[in-house]
């Protein structure tokens, strides 16, 4: 059987860096890693290939090969996926479709053929036998948080490394938090499971192996949910990673709680982790009392972030203004805290409630659901009515977008991170960053209004910390996608 594994479209969105890529010449920021994992679960005579709409066009005869379509999707790849689907079904291809979008909102992807929903670790087998069988169900779905130590290393002779800046991984799924507004605990429960240390060595060995190198993006939505199994795990990526000579620099999410643990830290560090996500979400106290993010209630914000730049971890932060208790002082509160503390990538979007979240039945209760969400809540839409009203918080939220993104901002940012910062990744500076910082010479030091800024930046930082230079670079080259993304969200 020849199965075409598809993965739509992202459009322009905070993180999709497009427009940058150039730079290191690659067509896209991170690889399907889902389909690669799916691919691992299908029968090995069968013949599969990959296609990712973000490197490669899907053009009729990459269908018209397929017995079957399998497509993975999250929300914010809906538009894409339907056009997709649509294309399956002109050509008369069966289509099967799975992962967080079609297992949060299966109503938003008709025409497909079979779901196969929730973790595929249980019902993937189900699926693949009643084809067997010939007798296969439109869905299959189940409640059922399978143990992850079986999950097989993603196929990835599927993938030209060469197409993407950052490979992916994971090594727990769920989340001992409950955040009002979070799916995550909706698609993997609250108790985090991981990946034996073995499993996870085995996994980044594999990568070794296929010829990749650089970054790493270890995707778990709480990468420390699971404190005790992580300090088990950490040093024998240590070890594995100093008898390799640091090949991999990893980033990973995270939540707060991260800066309570100095052994974490300089274990995450020692393994050559070099950025982190942070779920700050707010400065307001009430709202994180609102939506039960507790664990950031517990200790100072500010410090927290400081204390992580202090161990070589580059703080990207999450933010979200428009909650029940949001008054007019959020915005200017959002922007003092994000300016004092120097996080450079700090991604501010609107409250959405995503579909089945508890957000989502509340509102839904208090009648003040008005459409589906789009998946993607920094591109200014709303959901729900917002108590502070549509207009107040679409004006509060584009100030504080255009403040925190201007050119004078963002480099003073860049500075404050800088000063606060204590390099400790073992990073491998490869040709591809060459030509990215000769390129960022013309494009940012000759030809954006910036280059006064960038070639302050850059002096200021070799005399000051010649070792966070290509931190400074890769921050300044960010810069140009921000200044896009700013010019979307304003429509300036």
């Amino acid at each position: 059987m020849n199965i075409l594994l598809v993965y739509p479209k992202y459009p322009e969105t905070f993180w999709s860096f497009k427009s940058i890529l150039k730079f290191i010449s690659k067509k896209a920021a991170l690889p399907p890693l889902g389909l690669l994992t799916i691919a691992a679960m299908l029968p090995a005579e069968w013949n599969k290939k990959l296609l990712d709409v973000n490197v490669t066009e899907l053009k009729d005869e990459h269908l018209q090969w397929a017995d079957m379509v399998f497509l993975s999707a999250m929300m914010i790849q809906i538009d894409n996926a339907r056009q997709i689907i649509e294309r399956c079904k002109a050509l008369g291809k069966a289509v099967v479709a799975g992962g967080p979008g079609p297992t949060i909102h299966q109503e938003a992807f008709a025409g497909v053929d079979h779901f196969v929903l929730d973790e595929a670790e249980v019902t993937l087998p189900i699926f693949l036998a009643d084809l067997e069988k010939g007798e296969p169900k439109p869905v299959y779905t189940s409640p059922i948080k399978p143990d992850i130590n079986q999950t097989p290393i993603p196929l990835w002779s599927l993938l030209n490394f060469k197409d993407y800046a950052t490979m992916a991984l994971q090594y727990s799924r769920g989340c001992p938090f409950n955040c009002e507004f979070c799916d995550i605990i909706v698609l993997y429960g609250r108790k985090p499971r991981t990946k034996s240390p073995e499993q996870i060595i085995n996994e980044i060995q594999s990568l070794y192996d296929a010829g990749w190198r650089g970054k790493l993006f270890v995707v778990d939505d709480n990468f420390i949910g699971n404190k005790v199994n992580v300090k088990k795990m950490l040093p024998q990526l240590i070890g594995w990673q100093k008898s390799h000579k640091y090949p991999f620099t990893l980033l990973t999410e995270a939540s707060t709680n991260l800066a309570e643990d100095d052994e974490l830290m300089q274990m995450m560090s020692a393994a050559n982790f070099y950025k982190v996500f942070l779920g700050i979400e707010t400065t307001n106290l009430e709202s994180l009392k609102e939506c039960e993010k507790f664990q950031n209630t517990k200790h100072d914000l500010e410090e927290a972030v400081e204390i992580l730049h202090h161990n070589g971890l580059q703080v990207m932060g999450g933010f979200i203004v428009g909650f029940d208790n949001d008054t007019d002082s959020i915005f200017d509160a959002q922007i003092k805290f994000i300016q004092k503390v120097g996080i450079v990538t700090a991604m501010v979007g609107l409250l959405n409630a995503i579909p089945h979240t508890r957000l989502w039945h509340r509102l839904k209760t208090e009648g003040r659901l008005i459409k589906e969400t789009t998946g993607e809540n920094t591109d200014g839409s709303l959901n729900f009515v917002p108590k502070m009203g549509k207009e107040k918080l679409l004006e509060g939220y584009q100030k504080i977008i255009s403040t925190i993104y201007s050119q004078k901002n963002y480099y003073a940012r860049i500075n404050t991170f800088i000063k606060h910062y204590r390099p400790t990744a073992k990073d491998r500076i490869g040709l591809e960053d060459l030509k990215a910082t000769v390129r960022s010479f013309w494009s940012i030091g000759i030809l954006s209004r910036a280059r006064f800024l960038y070639w302050k930046l850059l002096l200021k930082t070799s005399l000051s910390k010649i070792k966070a230079l290509p931190m400074a670079i890769e921050l300044a080259i960010y810069g140009l996608h921000f200044e896009k993304y700013l010019k979307k969200i304003t429509n300036t």
